[in-house]
């Protein structure tokens, strides 16, 4: 197998290297210890968006039919991995870009991708997503956010949380469940996904404190909310397909373990200038954190290799999550073991990835739930259910 890059692929590295040069200000530091979902990184990633956009680097990987460069995948993920090590400057609209439009292009009526893919193309929408709910969490299957056909849409009640950048979302991708009675199906064929505006009479937002970060996770509430039937995505029923092509594209844009190779970077070269670097025993404890950021990085480089050569998902999906958890843990263990002075106010971005190192078991899918999907699929071990 070739490991190294090709010179176009170097040649694209190294341009968003130098664009991000350009565009970030001096006090970008400053800005991205706050978090992606914060106040100030969000009100900074509508001026750094289209910015980037004017440098043919927001969505390069859409097609062309839809304002792109049908750049391939490689070059969508050395973007990500690049956005990553920097702090993702994109703020919340990384998510948008790698799985909101595509999916957009994909399933949505031609109405709806003329009204929602231009601000996302252009860096001005912010959307979050409806899927976490207080009694469900991870297990979609069973959410209870109701959906009730009426004339004209469905009359949406129910509540969801640990929903990134809501406080700042203009449209909601929300999953909710068509009662039996209505005529919905039980199980995942009743989920039914709504595009939902967020300014709608009878949606209220109340953000959780926590320590991954300012503005991270909220708690959505929907009192009798109506959503007209032109913003449903999809036919009734076609729910966990939409959503199982959206989270093949999230898992390509996300490149976390990039963020913390960084700040194991950082901190060897902390360590060095204190003359602490020459103890074997945190040369070794580095080497260790070094190796879990590397192998999650071939694991996620074997996702984004199925995906450039059209293979479907397969079990790799939750190992390389899980992979990634470990990195992220692996370096901040080290940093708080070698540099606690980093997170008593030395070093706020140390502080930053270790808010982020908290959130990793939990963004983008639940790292029990990836565990149990490697038991399942990977080592074939027998559900709870299907023991005697």
């Amino acid at each position: 197998m070739e490991f190294g890059w090709s010179t176009h692929e170097q040649a694209h590295r190294a341009r968003v290297r130098q664009v991000l040069e350009q565009l970030l200000p001096p006090d970008w530091e400053r800005i991205s210890v706050h978090g992606p979902g914060s106040d100030r990184q969000t009100a900074y990633s509508r001026e750094f968006c289209p910015a980037l956009d004017s440098e043919g680097l927001l969505v390069p990987h859409w097609p062309r039919a839809f304002g792109g460069d049908d750049a391939d995948v490689w070059q969508q993920f050395i973007l990500g991995e690049e956005m990553w090590a920097a702090g993702e400057p994109r703020g919340p609209q990384y998510m948008n870009v790698n799985w909101i439009g595509p999916v957009l292009m994909r399933f949505g009526t031609p109405a709806q991708q003329q009204a929602y893919l231009p601000p996302i193309r252009e860096g001005r929408a912010i959307w979050c997503q409806g899927f976490s709910e207080p009694s469900a969490g991870s297990d979609l299957a069973a959410l209870r956010t109701r959906a009730v056909p009426v004339e004209g849409g469905y009359r949406v009640s129910g509540a969801k949380v640990w929903t990134s950048y809501a406080g700042h979302a203009d449209t909601c991708f929300l999953l909710a469940r068509v009662p039996a009675a209505e005529g919905g199906a039980e199980g995942k064929a009743g989920i039914v996904i709504l595009l939902a505006d967020m300014r709608s009479p009878g949606i209220q937002v109340k953000q959780i404190p926590a320590l991954i970060g300012e503005g991270d996770i909220h708690e959505m509430f929907f009192d009798d909310v109506f959503v007209p039937a032109d913003h449903r995505l999809g036919e009734e029923g076609q729910a966990w397909d939409i959503i199982n092509y959206a989270l093949q594209n999230e898992r390509v844009g996300i490149a976390r373990y990039e963020f913390s190779r960084r700040m194991l970077d950082r901190g060897v070269a902390r360590l060095k200038a204190l003359g602490r670097w020459i103890d074997p025993g945190v040369r070794e404890k580095a080497g260790h954190a070094l190796m879990l950021c590397e192998a999650a990085r071939l694991l996620v480089y074997r996702i984004v290799d199925g995906k450039a050569r059209g293979l479907p998902a397969d079990a790799y999906g939750a190992i390389a999550r899980w992979a990634v958890v470990l990195a992220d843990n692996g370096v901040n263990d080290f940093l708080t073991e070698v540099l606690p002075e980093g997170l008593l106010g030395e070093d706020p971005v140390q502080q930053a990835h270790h808010q982020r190192a908290i959130a990793a078991g939990v963004a983008s899918g639940a790292a029990e739930i990836q565990l149990n999907l490697i038991a399942r699929r990977w080592l074939e071990l027998p559900s709870e259910r299907a023991r005697p």
